[in-house]
């Protein structure tokens, strides 16, 4: 959220309800399949992402069927606040690694359920592993510790769960207490070696900077306003009963999983924690995904990105806002990097003046401003904004066949969107893909909402969609702008074909950025420069053509 003076509230239309029958969802999924199919030419069959991937021109593998699911895994009834919640002390883990589960609860007892999510016949998950009974309690109440205002739970650990077997995958675990109420605990199994893999990366400090568990997130604290907010959010405890437990799982990833895992592509599961921490997570990659809202970064995080970039590693960014919050990580009680530092004022951080580069204002802000766009290439615009999606280059490799030329898919733009702006350092070659006129709901400008595409010398082509519903519109059953028939179609089967090109290797080697910025008149020498971007970040004219 570029305004940080005011914290965003969600509007209605931006959440995804999981509520539809088995049936009707299953319906509703053939049809997607059917399109993606043809379209994008791969099969529909299912089953984690393991199989060989058509090269152009080629037939697709016979169709298989995807593995038989297991239906109800939704939250049926969520219950009242706090009267079941847990977290883990992992935001992920290899095959085989234990995990605890810290559950408090007003239930009696309560029973623990792991769901993988994926291409799962008439279901998008898969139970894997239940516990036994295990006694419920209310633990201790959250603690708020002071300078900060981090809020944790300062729980005992109520049971240990062994993954072994578990493929590699995003899990909910949900608990049902025997009172009827149910939440989740995310978790990813994450995939031990990614050579020749598309890494799918979980944005788990993103979905806890929202996170109000306790009264306290990044944007505000429990009297509402911006300057009550926590300094620093931990790991160390639940995600809101407003998240199902979930963090921001349900509402920006989980309909990019389905259509990724359906495609063909060698996938692989991780965390932005694990893109952090593990200097050789991206070693031997094809690709990186970010599948929806992904807004907070640490310099490690970066670096890996564009280190991975540089050496042919393609990259995709699914949401509108990525890059956006500059990020420190600590360890807790708990283990490594589990709290989370942003104060969104460099001259309220600490270390501004000791560290200037580890300093957390937004990445576009002095002590050392590096906006977004150098890696993503669109630059954040505006939230709250709600437009339809513009075909622009409709031939080009990735929309060929699929789109017409000016089409218009209802909706998908917002409600956070990016641009082209080159008043600041932009990557040249530039491809917009969809350019879409749009107002922002606070300024009340008139402006565009661009999907992007550019290559590098390293062969590396970087996707990025510019809009924060592209994911919810994949969803068939998505409230948000994106819902539609056509529009879920149009987008999986784009989605499917980046999959599967990305999984060949340097994308720009085979499809090279056409830069047409002139041509939609879109014109840095004609543009002042962005007013929200420091004098000291504004780039020369050569600057403004160079990806560093």
């Amino acid at each position: 959220m570029a305004d940080g003076s005011r914290p965003r509230e969600w509007p209605a239309d931006a959440t995804v309800a999981y509520g539809p029958s088995p049936l009707r969802r299953l319906i509703r999924l053939a049809v997607v399949l059917g399109l993606v199919a043809v379209v994008a030419g791969c099969s529909p069959a299912g089953g984690g992402g393991t199989r060989a991937v058509p090269g152009p021109g080629t037939s697709a593998p016979p169709a298989v069927g995807p593995v038989a699911g297991t239906p109800g895994w939704q939250l049926a009834h969520p219950g009242p606040e706090h009267a079941i919640e847990g977290f883990a002390d992992r935001t992920s883990v290899t095959p085989g690694e234990r995990v605890r589960l810290f559950v408090s609860t007003t239930a009696s007892s309560y029973q623990v359920t792991a769901f993988r999510i994926g291409d799962y016949a008439a279901s998008d998950a898969l139970a894997v592993w239940t516990s036994s009974r295990v006694a419920g309690g209310v633990q201790a109440p959250a603690v708020v510790q002071p300078s900060t205002d981090t809020v944790v739970a300062p729980w005992n650990p109520s049971l240990t769960v062994g993954t072994d077997g578990w493929p590699p995958g995003d899990y909910l675990l949900r608990l049902d207490g025997d009172s009827g109420a149910q939440q989740y605990v995310p978790l990813t199994v994450r995939t031990p070696s990614n050579q020749g893999r598309v890494v799918l990366v979980n944005a788990v400090t993103t979905w806890q900077a929202y996170n109000r568990w306790g009264g306290y997130n990044l944007y505000k604290g429990p009297d509402g306003r911006r300057e009550s907010r926590s300094r620093a959010v931990t790991f160390d405890r639940p995600y809101e009963s407003g998240m199902s437990g979930a963090g921001q799982f349900l509402q920006f990833e989980l309909a990019f999983v389905r259509v990724a895992e359906r495609s063909g592509a060698p996938l692989g599961y991780a965390t932005d924690i694990d893109l952090h921490a593990d200097p050789h997570l991206l070693d031997g990659a094809r690709a990186v995904v970010t599948p929806g809202h992904d807004e907070y970064w640490s310099t490690a995080m970066r670096t890996a990105a564009t280190q991975a970039r540089d050496r042919g590693v393609n990259l995709a960014f699914l949401g509108g806002n990525e890059v956006y919050r500059h990020i420190r990580l600590a360890p807790t009680t708990l283990g490594a990097d589990r709290l989370e530092i942003n104060y969104k004022s460099a001259g309220e951080d600490p270390v501004s003046h000791t560290d200037p580069a580890e300093s957390t204002q937004d990445w576009r802000q002095p002590p050392d401003p590096r906006p977004e766009s150098v890696l993503v290439g669109g630059y954040y615009s505006c939230f709250p904004g709600r437009a339809d999606l513009v075909v622009a280059e409709p031939g080009n490799w990735l929309l060929d066949g699929i789109v017409r030329d000016g089409e218009r898919l209802p909706g998908v733009v917002g409600v956070e969107y990016a641009r082209v702006n080159l008043s600041v350092p932009t990557p040249r070659p530039l491809e917009v893909l969809f350019h879409s006129p749009v107002t922002c709901g606070t300024t009340r400008r008139s402006e565009f909402s661009d999907a992007t595409y550019y290559t590098t010398a390293s062969g590396a082509g970087v996707f990025s969609t510019g809009t924060q519903d592209w994911v919810c519109g994949m969803d068939p059953d998505c409230k948000g702008g994106g819902e539609g028939g056509r529009v879920a179609q149009v987008l999986a089967a784009i989605s499917t074909r980046l999959l599967q090109q990305f999984a060949a290797g340097p994308a720009g080697l085979a499809h090279p950025a056409h830069d047409n910025l002139a041509r939609l008149g879109i014109d840095g020498a004609a543009r002042a420069p962005d007013p929200r971007l420091p004098r000291t970040a504004r780039p020369s004219t050569s600057a403004a053509s160079s990806i560093r």
